[in-house]
Parts: C-alpha cells; structure tokens; sequence
C-alpha cells in the first residue's frame, strides 16, 4: 500500500500524545498490520479507497479465520480509532468503520476464584526479598483491583501508606485514587524494608525484578502461576483474575454498582455490569428484604 507509513504515525501519536501504554500500542499495531495486509491482498491502494463493504470483508476474513467476535471487535476499534486519527489530519474524508460491527458472539462471564480459594492462594509463606515482593504483588491486585499494566507502572510515591490509598494510572491515562486494604499494607511494608535488596539505587518503580529495574508484566504473570501452582489452586490463574475477585466479591458485599465501576475505573457502567452475576435467590432475598412493597410485617 502506498500510505503504508501512517501506520507509524499513528503509533507514535499513541505514545507520545496520547501516552498510552506500550502493550496497547503494540496490539494496534498488530491489529492495524492486519488491515493492511487485507488491503494488499484485496489490491487496495490507500487508506482513502476503503469503505465500509472492504471492512465488513475484512471482519468476515478474519471470522473464517477463526478468530472470536471478541477478537475481531477489537480490531474493528482498532481501525476505528485510526481512522479517525486519519481524519484529524486530513488524510480521508470519513471514517468507514462507523456502522460496522463484529460478528456476535456468546457473552462470557468473566472468571474469578472463590473467597477460600483467593485466601488459600495469598497465603503464601516463606522469607527473603523475592517471596516479600511476590506476596506485596498479589495482595495489592486483589486489594484493589489493579489491571496488570497498572501494577507494574506504580512508581513508589504512589502508595500512600499512611492515607491506606493508591494512585493508579489507568486506561486513557486516567488517574484515581483506590483504597488499600489492610494485608495489602501489611506486605506494602514488608516489601519496602525488602526492596532495598533488589533495586537499583536510582530505581523509582515500586515492584522490580531480581536485576534491580521495573519488574515487567510477564514475570508478574510466571511469579501468579508458580505460587497458583505452590498453593494449589486446582484452576488457571492470571493476573487479571485477581481483578475480576475483587469485583466480583465486592460487588456481591455491597450491591454498590457505581462503587465498583469507580475503583476499576471503568468509564461505562455496562461494562461494570458484567460482574452482576449473583445467583437468583441471593438477589430474591435481597428483594424481599428491602423493597418497599416485599418486606415481610413484622
């Protein structure tokens, strides 16, 4: 394709304007080079030439591919985004993503551990740098519901030990403030008497690895499985899980929807919604317990 290069403009625009984080960078451009490579083979020769038909072509291509409604969504949003970084800059005229949809898929639930299983799992014993870093990591993604990106960015003045909070840099460069529960702390403090052992002297981030620097997302994702593994826990554990417990049993506590939305920082409540699975008769005796015209006469 002959404009092939707005592909790198838009990925720095997405680091350097935008400021988002370098795993969402790479999986636009991942999803963009498919497009691109749909166009090539399709004999279409710039960004401008496609319409709306050449992308629900490109979504069916990728259906009979075998990739999920999920999958393909978020490609479609992809090419969406940079489109309409294309019309910023007065390279198209419109944006012919607008209107087309994925194909739909069977909604999923997401997964998460029961309170025992998610006690047992932060149980962890042992002593030394490494086993203090590993169980500050997971008390505090389940405490307050990091994503994983969120956790390994956290810089040491982050945690506010004394005020029990955290300040987290989420999607879209978001700022909030969440709380931290007491265990959390606990292995906060623990950690920063520890850390000194493993950082190096200029070091800001919070978590590090064994050679001193930022501890990266797939070493926090090997250190969840080998201590899932150590306390054994008989299902697949990663990293996000945590924070799909956290909502999930907070919500189940609380029955606070805008609550929880608040502390996952999530910008639309549907997307809150998803942890709404409490069973019927959990919610039926909620009912009869606080509706107006179900309360039981004394």
């Amino acid at each position: 394709m002959d404009d092939a290069g707005w592909i790198d403009k838009f990925i720095h625009h997405l680091d350097y304007e935008r400021r988002l984080s370098k795993q969402t960078s790479k999986n636009y451009r991942h999803d963009l080079k498919s497009l691109l490579a749909f166009c090539e083979y399709s004999g279409i020769g710039t960004w401008g030439e496609i319409d709306s038909q050449h992308l629900r072509a490109f979504s069916a291509a990728c259906y009979r591919k075998g990739l999920s409604p999920r999958s393909i969504q978020r490609r479609l949003s992809a090419c969406r985004t940079f489109f309409r970084y294309l019309m910023r800059e007065k390279h198209v005229s419109k944006n012919p993503v607008n209107g087309v949809s994925a194909p739909k898929g069977q909604k999923r639930l997401p997964a998460n551990l029961d309170a025992d299983r998610m006690a047992r799992l932060l149980d962890i014993s042992g002593t030394g740098p490494v086993v203090d870093r590993d169980r500050a990591i997971l008390e505090l993604l389940y405490s307050s519901g990091l994503r994983l990106s969120e956790l390994t960015d956290l810089n040491c003045g982050d945690v506010d030990m004394d005020d029990a909070t955290v300040r987290v840099t989420g999607k879209g460069n978001k700022d909030r403030i969440v709380p931290v529960g007491r265990k959390a702390l606990q292995a906060l403090r623990q950690w920063n008497s520890s850390r000194v052992h493993l950082a190096a002297v200029d070091e800001k981030a919070m978590f590090v690895s064994k050679r001193g620097t930022r501890i990266s997302t797939r070493s926090v994702q090997a250190r969840v499985t080998h201590w899932a593994r150590q306390q054994g826990i008989d299902t697949t554990v990663y990293p996000h899980l945590f924070r799909h417990s956290f909502a999930t049993h907070l919500l189940e506590s609380s029955h606070d929807l805008r609550g929880v939305q608040e502390l996952l920082g999530h910008s639309n409540i549907a997307t809150t919604q998803v942890y709404t699975h409490l069973d019927f008769q959990h919610l039926a005796q909620i009912y009869d317990q606080t509706h107006p015209r179900a309360r039981k006469k004394d």
